[in-house]
């Protein structure tokens, strides 16, 4: 996934650079319209350059002694050059071209090879564009997390206070996001009624991730359905091709919000359970949030969805009031 997209970015610096390229040729036409002067000159510079070039693969033992010849040659033609434009009113650097980033010369690679920051700042901001939830990151992250919400007085029929099991549950999220790039095979499932936090926890670990690089896509089960039977039924001629069934599989994490949500029959609890084995058997993590228990999910689904989330997920159980009026800021 990260491979497709990174080619996807490069496509575009080539296409940047080609546009560039043309900018700069349709500026030269002109200069060379209103001053024919520098046109010849360019030409000089050019024939110059290529027979040094020459020389150097003809006779690469004595062409040193003439480098300084050459460089003085070319200082008095580029000196001509640049007074000519000045005394035309055109700027000395019209004639070059106008890269964004002049670090990589928009290649997306620094000279040592390594990746610019622009290219890493560009596979960050489409990462945030696939993820689904770019706006809603800005507020719900692990910086804006506030575990103070969360009441430390004893919950009926659990052992730890509503603060410390969400003391727990961020802390084995915090160790999934730093761990992410191990092959351990960890998965989570987050349970609960709504407004204890799944949401928001999930989104702490989307931003971490993003931030890192990875392709991230949240999608709410009802939302993946819908792809899905695009996918397989809709009648455009591009289905195929479609970007976002791709993703499911093949990005780093998927986040599938509001299971039990959608319709439940053989075909989506099919469809589900493909997407969740395929996605394990690659290797591919996956976060699953459901208000459903663990029962009322044996309840719904097969067996072998059932028996597949409880055997690779690692299952966190919310619990506490509803905080959806309580500001999670800290």
């Amino acid at each position: 996934m990260y491979n497709r997209v990174l080619k996807n970015i490069l496509m575009d610096y080539e296409r940047k650079r080609d546009n560039l390229i043309l900018q700069q040729k349709l500026r030269k036409e002109k200069v060379y319209r209103k001053v024919p002067e520098i046109k010849m000159i360019d030409q000089q510079i050019f024939e110059i350059g290529l027979s040094m070039s020459k020389a150097i693969i003809e006779n690469p033992d004595n062409y040193k002694r003439d480098i300084e010849d050459v460089r003085k040659q070319m200082e008095k033609l580029q000196m001509e050059k640049a007074y000519l434009l000045t005394e035309n009113n055109i700027p000395v650097d019209y004639m070059d071209i106008k890269y964004e980033c002049s670090q990589c010369e928009d290649t997306g690679y620094l000279p040592n090879g390594e990746k610019c920051n622009c290219l890493i700042q560009n596979l960050i901001d489409k990462a945030y564009e696939m993820s689904n939830i770019k706006n809603v990151l800005e507020r719900e992250n692990f910086d804006t997390f506030n575990i103070n919400i969360f009441p430390d007085e004893p919950f009926e029929g659990e052992k730890l206070s509503p603060r410390e099991n969400m003391k727990n549950i961020s802390s084995i999220c915090v160790d999934f996001v730093n761990n992410f790039d191990m092959k351990n095979g960890e998965n989570l499932l987050f349970y609960g009624s709504t407004g204890l936090g799944k949401t928001f926890m999930s989104n702490c670990i989307a931003k971490a991730l993003l931030d890192m690089n990875k392709i991230v896509i949240y999608q709410t089960a009802f939302k993946i359905l819908e792809i899905i039977e695009k996918r397989r039924f809709g009648k455009d001629g591009t289905r195929f091709e479609d970007y976002e069934y791709d993703l499911l599989f093949d990005c780093d994490l998927l986040i599938i919000d509001d299971l039990g949500t959608e319709l439940s029959n053989a075909f989506t609890n099919a469809e589900i359970f493909n997407i969740v084995n395929t996605r394990l058997l690659g290797g591919k993590k996956t976060i699953i949030s459901t208000n459903l228990t663990p029962k009322e999910i044996s309840e719904i689904y097969t067996d072998r969805v059932f028996s597949r989330v409880l055997e690779k997920f690692i299952p966190l159980k919310f619990y506490g009031p509803d905080l959806r009026y309580y500001k999670w800021e800290k």
